[in-house]
């Protein structure tokens, strides 16, 4: 089954959180967002706005969101479901990404996982990949790809209509 493609500059990092706030009606229980890119490339950014704006669509107040390269997983009240938010960098085995539960969570939470390339062959098969990439200064690429019923759901953030 082919993958749908996106891609975008986001020239500051205020645009990278208005794109995460376009993102987050598009999303639900169930999407694993792989993120995928060097350190410093903006990953945590994305992964705390998309929090954010979560919350603040289901009338949440806002919340801190740490990295959670230490902690490994954050969980998040985003309204009617959970958001994990992963950060595998500091795994070594990928059967150590079992023992944080998030084989479960993949099925009934937003999943957003850092350094996915821990995850070896746990990686969920309907998952989306977005690949960060990073120039000099604040501009980021976001490249975006997505089985095609998720990509039909992602498609209105990147302003694409069906």
């Amino acid at each position: 089954m082919p993958n749908a493609p996106f891609a975008l500059t986001l020239p500051t990092p205020e645009a990278t959180e208005a794109f995460a706030a376009r993102l987050a009606p598009c999303l639900g229980p169930g999407d694993v967002l792989l993120l995928d890119g060097p350190v410093g490339a903006g990953k945590t950014t994305f992964a705390r706005a998309l929090i954010g704006a979560l919350r603040q669509r289901a009338g949440l107040p806002p919340e801190d969101v740490p990295s959670p390269t230490f902690t490994l997983v954050q969980t998040y009240e985003t309204g009617s479901f959970q958001t994990w938010h992963a950060d595998l960098y500091r795994i070594t085995d990928p059967a150590e990404v079992l023992e944080l539960g998030l084989e479960d969570a993949f099925r009934e939470a937003l999943c957003l996982v850092e350094w996915p390339d821990r995850l070896g062959r746990d990686r969920p098969p309907g998952a989306a990949t977005l690949t960060f990439t990073a120039d000099d200064g604040d501009t980021r690429h976001l490249s975006v790809e997505a089985q095609p019923a998720l990509a039909g759901r992602l498609a209105p953030a990147f302003g694409v209509t069906a």
